[in-house]
C-alpha cells in the first residue's frame, strides 16, 4: 500500500517581522501571518497542485489556518482542524496557556473549515520537548491509520519534526524552516522521507530557522 504525507510549516509570522505587535495584541501567542508569510502560503499552495492530496489537516493557531487556507483554496479542499498539530505549548515561550480565536469565529472567517471533524489528539499545557514530540508523533500515526489517502499536515516547527519522526521512526534531523515541505512516502510497512524541509517553491526564505 502506498501513501504520501506532505508536512508543511506555516509561513512567516507577523511578530517575527514586527516584534512590537506582541505588546498590543489581544491574543499575543496567536499571531497571524505577515505579508510575506501570506505570499509564502500562496506559493506553497501552488506547489501542491496536482499532487493528489485528498485531506488537509491544520493546527488551530491562526498562522497555520491561514497557511492551510491558501493551500485549500488552490486545491479546493476543506480544512480539518487537528489539535494534535498545535504549537509546542512551551511555558518559556508562553507564560500562560495560549488564547486562540474561538472556533466559531475561526469557521466564520475561514469557511473551508470542516465543522464535523474531531481531533485525534488534544494537547495539554504546559509541555516539555519530549511531550510535544510524543504528542505530534502520535497524531501522525493516528491520522495515517484513519486516512489512507494522500494528506497534508500544516503545523509548526516542533510539529513538523514530531510528525515526521512519528512516521519514519528514530530521530532524524528534520529541516523545519518557514513554509517548508517534508514529503514522507509509505512503501509497504516502511515510511521513507523523500523531501526534508524543501523550500524550492518559495521566492523568499528566512535566513535563520526559528522553531515556533
Amino acid at each position: 500500500m502506498s501513501q504520501t504525507v506532505w508536512i508543511a510549516r506555516h509561513g512567516n509570522r507577523l511578530d517575527f517581522v514586527h516584534p512590537q505587535w506582541f505588546n498590543t495584541a489581544e491574543r499575543p501567542y496567536d499571531p497571524p501571518l505577515s505579508e510575506d508569510g501570506i505570499v509564502q502560503a500562496k506559493e506553497l499552495g501552488q506547489r501542491l497542485i496536482g499532487k493528489g492530496i485528498k485531506h488537509i489537516f491544520a493546527s488551530p493557531f491562526l498562522r497555520t489556518v491561514q497557511t492551510a487556507n491558501q493551500v485549500a483554496n488552490r486545491l479546493e479542499l476543506p480544512i480539518k482542524i487537528e489539535l494534535g498539530l498545535s504549537e509546542w505549548l512551551n511555558p518559556e515561550w508562553m507564560k500562560v496557556e495560549p488564547e486562540r480565536l474561538p472556533t466559531d469565529l475561526l469557521q466564520e472567517r475561514f469557511p473551508r473549515i470542516d465543522p464535523s471533524y474531531l481531533s485525534c489528539v488534544v494537547p495539554r499545557y504546559p509541555e516539555t520537548n519530549e511531550q510535544v514530540l510524543a504528542r505530534t508523533r502520535q497524531t501522525a500515526q493516528q491520522l495515517t491509520a484513519a486516512f489512507s489517502d494522500d494528506i497534508l499536515l500544516v503545523g509548526h516547527g516542533a510539529s513538523v519534526v514530531g510528525t515526521t519522526q512519528g512516521l519514519v521512526g528514530g530521530t532524524p534531523k528534520v529541516n523545519a524552516s518557514l513554509c517548508c515541505l517534508v514529503k514522507v512516502v509509505r512503501q509497504g510497512e516502511q515510511w521513507v522521507m523523500e523531501l526534508n524541509g524543501d523550500t524550492s517553491h518559495l521566492s523568499q526564505t528566512e535566513n535563520v530557522i526559528r522553531f515556533h
